[in-house]
């Protein structure tokens, strides 16, 4: 069988196919042009009036004029930031659903559980590392010591009659001290509270006797002198607390305590690539605002505002150290 071609039907062909394709085109333009479409919703998958949403309602502040359109933060409780994140990752991928959360239920989390409702690594896109958190390791003013070196070893010459206390199973607090009691061989007790608030106002009253805390929770009791300042975490001392020296600094160069948690913007996998660039250059934007910048500073975080690229290249780098943290630690949850 032959088939006889017409050129006159060939040509209109290549125009109409030409003509869908510039309409394919104008529609992703319109489409690039219209995000968002409708008020976005800012998940925090923590309580009201913490850092994070400190933080998540600053810049959701200043994104909303950017952008022209709402931002509504949606405190979305349970699971040490499990139940907010999973939320988020199943929602459509569309710009609309946004999500400022920790590195804990960001990152950690995949090593510490094995039945995490999400793969962190492939269902959360990556749109920028707000600041870095480094936290304070904070002892009871009883307890002998100045340092981490002399902590240690009063760890070690007391096995199995100290406590520690954290902010919630999972989290840097948590894990930073059970990985104190196992290179140390300290059987040291974990005490967990649901949040900073109580378990400040116990270490205070000498119900344990050293946890990691956030700066902007223990600096005004460190001042006081109700509670001992002896370290940061990271490899820089914070701006708020100047005159804590770095645990690294003193000579304990764990990883463990190198390590510094983060806060962070994520995504539903899936969204593209557009509009994740558009998020990024906004919240930069955003970043710069003396305002926001103060809020970072004060809570004792340092600004990073980090691409998603070099997020990717971040996160990459912190997995391998997180995952050995959990490991050594011997924490595992359900």
């Amino acid at each position: 069988m032959s088939i006889s071609i017409n050129r006159r039907n060939v040509l209109q062909g290549a125009a109409a196919f030409a003509g869908t394709s510039l309409l394919g085109d104008l529609h992703a333009q319109t489409a690039k042009e219209h995000w968002p479409s409708k008020p976005i919703k800012l998940v925090v998958p923590f309580n009201a009036g913490g850092a994070t949403d400190i933080l998540a309602r600053a810049f959701g502040e200043g994104l909303s004029k950017r952008v022209g359109q709402p931002v509504l933060i949606d405190n979305r409780l349970g699971g040490s930031g499990i139940v907010g994140t999973e939320a988020v990752v199943k929602s459509p991928a569309d710009g609309q659903t946004l999500l400022m959360s920790l590195s804990s239920s960001m990152l950690a989390f995949q090593y510490l559980y094995t039945k995490l409702p999400y793969n962190p690594q492939k269902d959360i896109a990556l749109v920028t590392q707000v600041c870095s958190a480094p936290v304070v390791l904070a002892v009871h003013p009883s307890v002998p010591v100045s340092n981490m070196k002399e902590l240690i070893a009063y760890c070690k010459a007391n096995k199995g009659k100290l406590s520690f206390g954290s902010y919630g199973v999972g989290s840097y607090a948590h894990l930073a001290g059970a990985y104190l009691s196992k290179t140390t061989d300290s059987d040291i007790t974990h005490a967990a509270y649901k949040g900073e608030s109580q378990m400040i106002q116990e270490l205070i009253g000498g119900q344990f006797q050293f946890g990691f805390l956030s700066a902007q929770n223990v600096k005004p009791f460190a001042d006081s002198g109700r509670v001992k300042a002896i370290g940061v975490t990271g490899r820089h001392r914070m701006q708020v607390m100047p005159n804590v020296p770095t645990i690294y600094e003193q000579g304990v160069q764990d990883d463990a305590y190198s390590l510094v948690g983060w806060i962070a913007m994520g995504a539903p996998a899936g969204v593209s690539k557009e509009i994740i660039a558009q998020l990024y250059g906004h919240m930069l934007e955003v970043s710069k605002d003396p305002k926001v910048q103060e809020r970072i500073t004060t809570a004792g975080f340092t600004p990073m505002m980090s691409s998603p690229e070099q997020f990717r290249e971040n996160y990459l780098r912190d997995m391998p150290v997180w995952k050995s943290m959990v490991e050594t630690a011997g924490a595992k949850l359900d």
